[in-house]
């Protein structure tokens, strides 16, 4: 099993030629495969690598692919989930319970030996360092730091935007932005309620109630399934944080 296979279709390609033919789904508490008719439970099967995708720098295309096996069905196969502002909330509640090799666990004793989960990022083709703090008791950010990080990334220069997602746990998601001035994020809408805080540049945040015009030092909040836009006026960077009410 490689590191890296190249694209997610790759990927998957990749995989199937090292045995993970099978396709999953989530089916409430489990993990699926209609074609050999089974189910496995979080207990029945185990991750063997986990790969994750920041497509176009667009943050509702990230996806992230598992590799599962499980001895005890003696099967090996697939499964797609998005993370980011694009997590299947259904996905979630299952993987959350299987073991994952890239958690791991710590006794903190200034919250009395709470157990907390440690949350990295996988490497990337476009990003293969990894080793990326997602979650944790605290997680520092420098946002002037991922700024240039974004900037020196080839997708910045090769499409009209570019994002990475910096913090994520399990109701709270925040990505980092940036556009190339006219680049647009066409219409959608979040799942959870949204805040978005503009460190550089100009945007054109619209609903189909009003437009907000956003300058450096603003932010706006938006309830969850609200239809919206935004368009960047001039190159700018802007903080994206979701977060999902159970």
């Amino acid at each position: 099993m490689q590191e890296s296979y190249g694209t997610l279709s790759e990927t998957i390609n990749g995989l199937k030629k090292d045995g993970y033919t099978l396709d999953f789904n989530i089916n409430k508490e489990c993990v699926i495969c209609d074609r050999q008719n089974i189910s496995l439970s979080p207990e029945d099967f185990e991750i063997d690598k986990v790969y994750r995708f920041e497509g176009d720098a667009n943050p509702e295309d990230q996806s992230i692919l598992y590799a599962i096996s499980s001895p005890k069905f003696k099967v090996k196969g697939v499964l797609v989930n998005g993370y980011g502002i694009s997590s299947d909330e259904k996905s979630n509640a299952v993987i959350s319970k299987l073991r994952i090799h890239t958690a791991s666990t710590i006794k903190n004793e200034l919250t009395e030996n709470i157990e907390v989960d440690i949350k990295t990022n996988e490497a990337t083709p476009l990003r293969p360092e990894g080793d990326r703090m997602l979650d944790a008791l605290l997680v520092e950010m420098d946002l002037n730091i991922f700024i240039e990080q974004l900037k020196n990334e080839v997708t910045w220069t090769t499409t009209n935007r570019n994002s990475i997602t910096i913090f994520k746990s399990d109701n709270t998601t925040i990505v980092l932005i940036g556009l190339h001035k006219n680049a647009e994020l066409k219409k959608h809408q979040a799942k959870g309620n949204i805040h978005v805080q503009l460190l550089e540049g100009e945007i054109k945040f619209t609903t189909e109630q009003q437009t907000v015009l956003l300058k450096k030092g603003k932010m706006i909040a938006l309830k969850a399934n609200i239809p919206h836009s935004v368009i960047a006026v001039e190159e700018s960077f802007f903080l994206l944080t979701m977060i999902v009410i159970p």
